[in-house]
């Protein structure tokens, strides 16, 4: 994104606040995205070194006394119970792994499974049993014995060092599981995710003592609506600088008609052009730069990371579970979240180009918003107990203590509202 200041041709820039455009991800952190790409990865390796080691083995090596010494039936002992083994307890990790990800999301929130999927610790543990197994039969198929004997030392001292390796990881996945499934570890990164969305962009960004809210008019005529076309999906991510740049370059006014997070359907309106020069590759290039994904993410989209805290808190004071502490952990954190955005002027929705002409009208999360999203379904579901209203309330009251003064009107409103209420 260009400075505050900057007014040449493409230049993009709010008002007040950060542009906020998705982070760029390229075709190599896309590669290792999958679930299974990093497993797939190490038992490739794996199968290369089993058929380079023996070879090795045969042709540059001797004895050696540090490596393995035991004839042809003692190496296919070994390997044969180290494949055996290694097979049984990847079994077993795997169904750790299902059964801990089915407890977070009836315990939790179903929305959760993507971290516990996306794990480096579960994909390495897996990636190493599996390569353990299949090294190990590898190096078994070239030990020979009877009248011309061979035993790979070093193939079968490799083997014995990837039971090691699974070993330690074992242990390392056992600890990941398990403090990855406590209430508390998983409302504070949730919250620390949501906190890093919230505050994304500098201080210079973020100053508003000197931002005169901008004016833009829809102009004479209709405007081009643009729709998702034949595609269908979540509102995952909006590419902003996109907009304003081809905006700019036709001269006209982007107003978005949808937000992240949105579920939009086939044919259903994105944004409306209005005025300047419209074509074809304006409206494809406006379509392009608004992702429609399977799933939210809170790269750009704070509120995701609050809906995952609300649930986690409905759940809890759900007659089944009926745990009114989870609940006010969760509002420790959603308090965390809220004075953050109290602080801090709300977006604004006007993003102008280097002379300063609107070019996209925006629906950025505003302080408001995010309040009535933390605290209204978790006063309805917990307004009848003793923790949860009175835990609400010091929230409400240090917002109206300490934040700027249009957000603590918000607060006070709100507060107001569920007294009455209550």
């Amino acid at each position: 994104m260009s400075d505050e200041s900057g007014t040449g041709p493409g230049t993009v820039r709010r008002t007040v606040g950060p542009v906020g455009d998705p982070v760029t991800v390229g075709w190599w952190e896309s590669l290792w995205r999958p679930f299974w790409a990093l497993p797939s990865a190490v038992v490739v390796v794996t199968v290369l070194a089993g058929a380079t080691l023996p070879l090795v083995d045969e042709h540059l090596l001797g004895d050696v006394d540090v490596l393995f010494g035991g004839n042809a039936d003692s190496a296919r002992s070994l390997l044969g119970t180290i494949a055996s083994a290694m097979i049984s307890v990847t079994g077993l990790v795997f169904s750790i792994t299902m059964v801990v990800m089915q407890l977070a999301s009836s315990q939790f929130t179903p929305r959760l499974l993507s971290t516990f999927l996306g794990s480096r610790v579960v994909q390495v543990t897996l990636g190493v049993f599996i390569s353990s197994f299949v090294f190990a039969l590898m190096v078994l198929r070239d030990v020979r014995g009877g009248d011309g004997p061979f035993v790979p030392q070093l193939s079968v001292t490799v083997a014995f060092l990837l039971v090691l390796a699974s070993v330690a990881l074992f242990l390392a996945f056992i600890h990941h599981i398990t403090d990855s499934i406590r209430v508390d570890q998983v409302v504070d990164r949730i919250a620390r995710l949501t906190v890093e969305a919230l505050e994304r962009g500098s201080a210079q960004e973020w100053d508003d003592t000197s931002a005169v809210p901008p004016t833009w008019s829809q102009g004479d005529g209709p405007g081009v609506t643009v729709t998702t076309g034949s595609d269908h999906g979540v509102v995952s991510r909006v590419h902003l600088s996109a907009l304003v740049e081809c905006a700019e370059r036709a001269g006209a006014v982007v107003e978005l008609r949808t937000r992240l997070g949105e579920v939009r359907h086939r044919g259903q309106v994105l944004a409306v052009v209005h005025g300047g020069h419209r074509d074809d590759d304006l409206t494809e290039s406006v379509r392009e730069a608004i992702g429609l994904g399977r799933e939210r993410s809170m790269t750009q989209d704070p509120e995701f990371g609050v809906r995952q805290l609300v649930d986690i808190a409905e759940r809890a004071l759900s007659p089944g579970v009926n745990d009114p502490t989870t609940a006010v952990q969760v509002l420790d954190e959603l308090h965390r979240i809220l004075r953050v955005a109290a602080l801090r002027p709300d977006p604004s929705p006007h993003l102008v180009d280097g002379s300063g002409a609107v070019r996209v009208v925006d629906r950025p999360t505003t302080f408001a918003r995010l309040l009535d999203l933390a605290l209204d379904e978790v006063w309805h579901y917990g307004r009848d107990g003793l923790q949860v209203p009175r835990r609400i309330e010091d929230l409400l009251e240090d917002l109206v203590a300490d934040g700027r003064p249009e957000h603590a009107a918000t607060a006070a409103a709100k507060l107001a509202g569920l007294r009455r209420m209550a």
